[in-house]
């Protein structure tokens, strides 16, 4: 651990506050936590997102879990849960009514602050977002999470930001939710929407382009295609075809404005991505059309390994908390893993993270043992003493 100098007495910095130190310059203009009533709220937004960050670090299997450590724990009673301690109630009835506008808030800053921090992969291909829909299972009592007779599921929208590597902005709906409807949402000007088939629309690729919004979607083969004209293709290569086309059915779902088809065969798998991005080399649009698997690997990184799973609250307010939470938790590990070893986040470097932090809980008991049987033994001195004279 660093040191750091309080009171002319040097303290070791523990792992987890250099961990939290890019949201310093946020929390300031956040919007702040309110009570309902006339009783002060006993967190403020800082306290909650210390608690949430720590819950998805160390893994916790439950809220009730989470709430024991910082009631007993003598490091999460101590660096972690406010000064005055919490109670049960307190933390659920924060996460389950509270907390979103400011997370909302927090995420959407340390976004900005990791996108101007972190390298960029791609530049050359542009400012390229994935878009995709991930479910979250839920409990039967989650009634606004309605998937099926059977399960109730809520999912997430979500946008990637793939030259940078970290999430850029979110939706939450029951699991049946349409998914087309957000791309307009998540996409900026300028952006390049990356998608897969279940996005395809020709109306919206329309809608897209009058937007100045640019998208590399998957087609299903059977589109209709109405070719215009055939570009060169590059010798030796996988790419089969590239042209400028109309998509659909004249008169019932064509689209109005032309776009770029490329077609390519990689492992004896046909695939068709339409796109407006004419700047591109055909391969250049195939190879971005891959870099979409990179959100479909952070949707199963980010569960496994953050504890999107273990729900502590069931209402949607409580579910977009641990969401955002759990967000932002991951772009902090960006960050930090960036500014200290130089390379992206990884799970070695999380576990190495976590074993830190479990070293310096040690640490801090072994401490507080020491001082409770140094007090002990000088209370004993002073009964000796008294009792002398």
């Amino acid at each position: 651990m660093n040191r750091c100098k309080i009171y002319s007495r040097w303290h070791m910095v523990p792992e987890q506050k250099k961990l939290m130190v890019p949201v310093r310059n946020i929390l300031p203009n956040t919007p702040p936590l309110i009570s309902r009533c006339n009783k002060p709220l006993a967190m403020n937004t800082e306290e909650l997102l210390n608690i949430l960050t720590y819950y998805h670090l160390q893994e916790f299997s439950s809220g009730r879990e989470l709430i024991q450590a910082l009631q007993e724990d003598e490091y999460a009673r101590n660096l972690i849960a406010p000064a005055g301690g919490i109670h049960r109630s307190t933390f659920f009835d924060t996460v389950n009514y509270r907390g979103v506008e400011q997370l909302l808030y927090v995420f959407t800053e340390l976004q900005k602050q990791a996108g101007a921090v972190l390298p960029a992969q791609h530049a050359h291909l542009g400012n390229l977002v994935a878009i995709d829909g991930s479910l979250i299972d839920s409990v039967l009592s989650m009634h606004w999470a309605e998937y099926n007779s059977s399960s109730n599921k809520a999912k997430l929208h979500l946008g990637f930001d793939l030259n940078h590597g970290i999430p850029r902005k979110l939706f939450l709906t029951e699991g049946k939710g349409a998914e087309r409807p957000f791309v307009s949402s998540i996409i900026d000007p300028g952006q390049t929407a990356v998608l897969d088939r279940g996005y395809q629309s020709h109306p919206l690729f329309d809608e897209w382009q009058k937007d100045g919004c640019h998208f590399v979607c998957r087609i299903k083969g059977n589109t209709q295609k109405e070719v215009q004209e055939e570009f060169p293709l590059p010798e030796s290569s996988y790419i089969f075809s590239d042209a400028k086309v109309l998509l659909g059915t004249p008169g019932v779902n064509q689209t109005q404005q032309a776009v770029r088809l490329v077609g390519y065969i990689i492992d004896d798998k046909t695939y068709w991505i339409a796109t407006d991005r004419f700047d591109l080399t055909a391969e250049q649009v195939a190879l971005v059309y891959k870099l979409r698997w990179d959100i479909e690997k952070f949707f199963g990184w980010w569960k496994r390994h953050l504890n999107v799973y273990h729900l502590f609250a069931r209402s949607k307010n409580g579910l977009m908390v641990q969401i955002l939470s759990g967000l932002i938790t991951y772009l902090l590990l960006a960050i930090y893993c960036h500014e200290k070893h130089g390379e992206p986040v990884s799970i070695p470097r999380v576990r190495q993270l976590r074993s830190q932090i479990r070293n310096e809980a040690v640490q801090q008991a072994t401490a507080y043992a020491t001082r409770v049987k140094r007090s002990q033994r000088q209370r004993r001195r002073l009964k000796k003493y008294h009792a002398i004279f």
